[in-house]
């Protein structure tokens, strides 16, 4: 599946209500990031980072887009990444140690658990959740936990496989569409085991009208949901 060309497909596209607009798109990742860096980067783009900022990478795996966060916030900042895997964090650990920026320093491996968050109340700028909401058993309480340890204002950008609801974009959830198109591609980013459980996890999850509701019923202010890949993923964007 390597032909697809990830900057064509994987444009962001607002979800609005009956008639909502949600206005201008967020800035996008440049032309040159394609593939798992450019899905990775993704949540970033969607967000204001700051350098000097302190942020926070819940569900962090193996430390992909708490990577990108330090390259933001810089040597100046702060970035948290929090697993439930010790064994995730670990594989995180060796690769921050094998690296040479200097801002991938600035990143401390926590083990916690999303729906209990270890920090104190308004402690971050931005937050991040990749691929990791959808595995939350108790999504509300997760949600509750991000929007008590941002600070007013501050933005949480999280990205995942989509639940469309759309008559054009709902073949993206159904069984061939994850059977020929996203295992194919997991596995050519080494995430086809990971993977392989999508058809059920995705009907168990939320659609993206429920995400943002969820989002402003345990506090968020703003909450707007964007389609990626035709249907196939989508990022919900909600301020503190």
């Amino acid at each position: 599946m390597k032909w697809l060309h990830f900057n064509l497909l994987f444009r962001p596209q607002p979800v609005a209500g009956e008639g909502q607009s949600h206005g201008p798109l967020p800035d996008r990742p440049g032309a040159q990031l394609t593939g798992r860096r450019f899905l990775t980067a993704l949540p970033l783009s969607m967000i204001t980072v700051r350098e000097g900022d302190t942020a926070v990478d819940v569900c962090c795996g193996s430390g992909d887009l708490a990577f990108l966060l330090s390259e933001k916030v810089g040597i100046s900042g702060k970035v948290i990444a929090l697993d439930f895997s010790k064994e995730q964090l670990q594989i995180a650990a060796t690769r921050q140690s094998a690296q040479s920026k200097a801002c991938y320093k600035n990143i401390e491996w926590i083990e916690g658990d999303a729906a209990d968050l270890p920090f104190p109340r308004s402690s971050f700028d931005a937050a991040t959740i990749g691929y990791g909401l959808r595995n939350i058993v108790d999504r509300r309480k997760a949600m509750e936990e991000m929007y008590k340890v941002l600070k007013p204002g501050s933005k949480v950008s999280i990205l995942d496989f989509n639940k469309s609801t759309s008559s054009l974009n709902s073949f993206c959830s159904g069984d061939w569409m994850i059977d020929y198109i996203v295992v194919p591609i997991a596995s050519g980013y080494t995430l086809a085991d990971e993977y392989q459980y999508l058809k059920s996890s995705i009907k168990k999850y939320l659609t993206g009208k429920e995400l943002e509701q969820l989002a402003r019923e345990v506090g968020f202010s703003e909450a707007k949901f964007y389609e990626i890949g035709a249907g196939l993923m989508g990022n919900l964007v909600a301020t503190r």
